[in-house]
């Protein structure tokens, strides 16, 4: 199989170039090393995406592990997350909230307030992402899709 690799354009901010051109220092290697690990890393993390039969609330285990990349690097709306996550939804059962979807979106401080209205604080305090997960594996019954434990095995996080 050939694969014919293509000249990509990619703009900067100085900082960010000045970080990668340390991590490859660091490694021994070439700045387009790091870029395409990046990449790789990248496509990794969102491999759910390539997945049309992945709907609803399927998604809801890979949108919490890029949660911060979401908020920080994409800027996503609330209405580009529901089409994403629920936009080729045909299964009643997979439907996500609008309500869940900003949880996603929010900031910590205000999400800690969220989910105190929302759910039941665990018994034993666990930082704020481990509640979201939590709440949301429950609400949507996501147990096989992560080694969430119950409420007591939940540690506490510093």
């Amino acid at each position: 199989m050939n694969e014919l690799k293509q000249i990509i354009s990619l703009r900067l901010v100085d900082s960010d170039r000045a970080s990668v051109q340390a991590i490859a220092a660091r490694l021994f290697v070439r700045e387009s090393d790091i870029y395409r690990f990046a990449i790789n890393y990248l496509l990794n993390r969102f491999s759910c995406l390539f997945d049309d039969t992945l709907t609803g609330s399927d998604l809801l285990p890979a949108m919490l592990e890029i949660r911060a990349e979401i908020n920080h690097s994409l800027g996503l709306k609330r209405h580009q997350l529901e089409k994403i996550i629920n936009g080729s939804n045909i299964d009643p059962d997979k439907y996500v909230a609008m309500s869940d979807i900003e949880l996603l979106l929010l900031p910590q401080h205000i999400l800690k307030q969220r989910l105190m209205k929302l759910d039941e604080m665990p018994k034993t305090p666990i930082d704020v992402e481990a509640w979201l997960k939590h709440y949301l594996t429950y609400k949507y019954n996501l147990f096989h899709l992560n080694e969430l434990k119950h409420p007591e095995e939940l540690s506490e996080v510093g």
